[in-house]
């Protein structure tokens, strides 16, 4: 199959940022960041449901989530829903296929000159630290993998049913509104899955919607703040097709 088309050579575009973001969040996901810390102020401390002590303690994924849903959304506009269930589903298996791989990584013996490093002056097991990065517990990447599925599904869903009211107009309203509910929806099924279901934590539901909505906050405040990328790359793309490609494409994509 050539990309001769300008539609074919964006919809490639698009669904290529769209699967490696999703992989990347997964991946840098592992590290937990201060947002406190990061933006240099004190922590919150929220009470929360009887959970003292709450902070802004975000997944790394942060980064690239909002990206995800920005190439949901303009997927969903100019192609429709099945190129994005499709990228969807696409995205998942590869997401489950990389984990298999870093597994089987994991299990080969480690050279003796590369085990025991040093940085910065000081001494690292660089097998033990590969595994502490990439070797996420299975109820996590299964509880991260479901939610990503299920916020795709609301997406798309809710994105259609806006638009079906506002019709071409109200592109922040479709796209923004969509995406903060399916973020609400992502939040917590991964939490349950990864942290309540898990017997290794078996957390209670006062923990889980309370970490869940604080967690929560910090998207939908992103989530607004990234509305004008959204108009920004929607540009970008009518000049690439011109308009009547443009309006062609999401004339069909609302079929």
């Amino acid at each position: 199959m050539t990309f001769k088309t300008k539609e074919s050579r964006l919809l490639l575009i698009l669904g290529s940022f769209f699967v490696a973001n999703a992989i990347l969040s997964e991946f840098i996901g592992v590290k937990i960041f201060t947002v406190e810390g990061t933006l240099g102020i004190k922590p919150f401390d929220i009470n929360l449901l009887g959970v003292p002590n709450l902070s802004y303690n975000m997944s790394a994924g942060v980064l690239t989530w909002p990206l995800i849903f920005i190439m949901t959304d303009i997927i969903n506009e100019y192609f429709g829903v099945k190129q994005v269930r499709f990228l969807s589903v696409l995205a998942a298996i590869l997401i489950s296929y990389a984990f298999f791989v870093v597994a089987a990584a994991m299990r080969l013996s480690p050279s003796d000159f590369w085990v025991n490093q040093t940085i910065d002056g000081q001494p690292l097991n660089m097998n033990v630290a590969f595994a502490g990065i990439f070797g996420q517990g299975m109820w996590i990447i299964v509880g991260s993998v479901i939610a990503f599925l299920v916020g795709q599904i609301a997406d798309v869903f809710i994105f259609h049913k806006i638009k079906k009211v506002t019709g071409e107009r109200a592109l922040w309203l479709r796209a923004t509104g969509s995406t903060v509910i399916s973020q609400f929806i992502d939040s917590f099924v991964v939490i349950f899955i990864a942290f309540y279901l898990n017997p290794q934590y078996h957390w209670s539901w006062q923990m889980v919607a309370a970490i869940g909505l604080v967690n929560y906050t910090y998207k939908f405040v992103v989530a607004i703040l990234m509305t004008p990328v959204l108009y920004l790359v929607h540009g970008v793309i009518d000049r690439y097709l011109g308009k009547d490609l443009s309006q062609r494409l999401i004339k069909m994509a609302g079929r």
